[in-house]
């Protein structure tokens, strides 16, 4: 049985279909369910009902004269209404009822399709809708996810951005793939902060940053006495996560015969701590990280298989920077704001010299890559607009401007495989220098180091300054 809205907070359902008697009975059915309904005859009659009506769900019939359901659905994304929609749909026209989930649409329903299916449905659309205000009071962001983190307009995003929803209404176990640098710890928090948990505690652990012993040791606590240096009991982060949702960041890199242990507890939500007999039952929803393919490391004996199908009960794929290339701008202005705010200066400004450049970038440091870039050009600038020359030493070598830079040969496209990171740090050196035409002390700036360090690196090099080099250096 579904479970039924308060009667002093109902939420309002608005039932959108061309024929009288199929409108009538979901709207129906929807009353003795004890929701607030209305209902439209067409979606031009619905859009104009979304714009002056507080609408938490609309349920709509996809085969529509006029406007159909699909373009109802574009339609209430593109002008940003704050309500889930529903999609009935028959079993043939199914594609069109996915590809409108693809546009913001909650869920599809097939017909035929009883009472309690309907209910149950629009149970879950509304449980999301309140999921979405309360994420919107506490971090106010794009309607959909309440997130101030998760920047772009791309198809790529706005995938990403539907996965989350369906994903976060449940309590299944997550794991998030994706390159280093993407965002999956923020993809983790907004699933968190949308979910039924978003109340109880959200707690991490970075698996990479501890040795076996440690990590189980803060993951399921210990004993007094159960080891060398375990000087008192010890809550492990299991526990402390009772009631929320625990994220393992980067579960690839945990010990492979602790691996069994956590099977354990994905399975079975109880746990022992380390040096006791007493098992401890917990109530969590774990959320884990990787940036590894994991088909490789099970292959090559890393991690277990079993382990990997209980994680990625619900997998989400965070896209790498590269493919989602519209944002790069979207994202710049953000960080460009974001810097302006926490260095209480600006407000900073790029030339289009440097967003061309930033756009043309492929990004192999993705998102991460990109905020420290702009960072760093906001830290060192002097009131003047960002320029792409201030950028450019900054890029790795995959750009083909900044390899010439380097004096990587044009048919490298990159630096050579096998070159020390002290012949890296040289050459970039180097290149700085000579894109400040000899000005050490910009270039120390540029670099992030000291004219002193700067200066004895470049006698290190045996680097013979032109006589120019020295009027510069003042």
């Amino acid at each position: 049985m579904s479970r039924k809205p308060k009667n002093d907070d109902r939420f309002h359902v608005l039932v959108v279909d061309d024929h009288a008697r199929a409108r009538d009975a979901v709207a129906d059915v929807l009353r003795q369910a004890e929701y607030e309904v209305s209902t439209c005859a067409s979606a031009s009659e619905a859009l104009s009902r979304l714009a002056d009506a507080a609408v938490d769900v609309v349920v709509t019939d996809l085969q529509m004269p006029g406007m159909d359901g699909l373009e109802f659905i574009c339609e209430i994304e593109r002008r940003r209404f704050d309500v889930q929609a529903l999609m009935i749909t028959a079993h043939a026209s199914v594609s069109s009822a996915v590809e409108a989930m693809r546009h913001g649409a909650f869920d599809y329903i097939e017909k035929p399709f009883d009472a309690v299916k309907l209910e149950r449905s629009v149970a879950q659309a509304c449980d999301r809708k309140r999921l979405v205000d309360t994420a919107s009071r506490v971090a106010p962001g794009p309607p959909r996810l309440g997130g101030p983190t998760l920047i772009g307009s791309s198809i790529a995003m706005r995938e990403l951005r539907q996965r989350i929803a369906q994903v976060a209404a449940t309590d299944e176990t997550v794991l998030i793939c994706g390159e280093s640098g993407t965002g999956k710890e923020l993809v983790a928090k907004t699933v968190h902060a949308l979910s039924r948990r978003a109340a109880g505690p959200m707690v991490s652990l970075n698996c990479p940053a501890l040795s076996a012993q440690l990590t189980e040791s803060e993951l399921f606590g210990h004993k007094r006495g159960a080891f060398t240096g375990a000087d008192a009991d010890r809550t492990g982060r299991f526990e402390l996560a009772h009631g929320g949702s625990i994220l393992l960041d980067e579960v690839t890199e945990v010990d492979f015969n602790l691996q069994a242990k956590l099977l354990r507890v994905l399975q079975e939500r109880s746990f022992e701590r380390v040096g006791s007999s007493e098992t401890v039952a917990v109530d969590v929803r774990v959320i884990a990280t990787t940036n590894r393919n994991l088909p490789v490391e099970i292959a090559a004996g890393r991690f277990r298989e079993d382990l990997y199908y209980r994680l990625a009960v619900v997998p989400i794929l965070v896209p790498p920077l590269r493919e989602r290339a519209g944002d790069v701008l979207e994202l710049t202005d953000h960080f460009l704001s974001q810097a302006a705010e926490r260095l209480e200066r600006g407000p900073f400004v790029m030339d289009q010299s440097a967003r061309d450049l930033l756009a043309s970038y492929d990004w192999p440091g993705n998102v991460r890559e990109l905020q420290n870039i702009v960072t760093r050009a906001c830290v060192l600038n002097h009131c003047a607009p960002i320029g792409a020359q201030e950028l450019r030493p900054w890029l790795r070598a995959g750009a083909p401007e900044n390899a010439a830079a380097l004096g990587v040969a044009d048919d490298a496209d990159r630096l050579p495989v096998g070159m020390t990171l002290d012949e890296i740090e040289r050459r970039m050196i180097v290149a700085t220098l000579e894109q400040f035409d000899g000005h050490r002390a910009k270039t120390a700036e540029a670099l992030g180091i000291g004219l002193r360090t700067l200066s004895g690196k470049l006698r290190g090099y045996g680097y013979a300054p032109r006589e120019k080099d020295f009027a510069n250096a003042q």
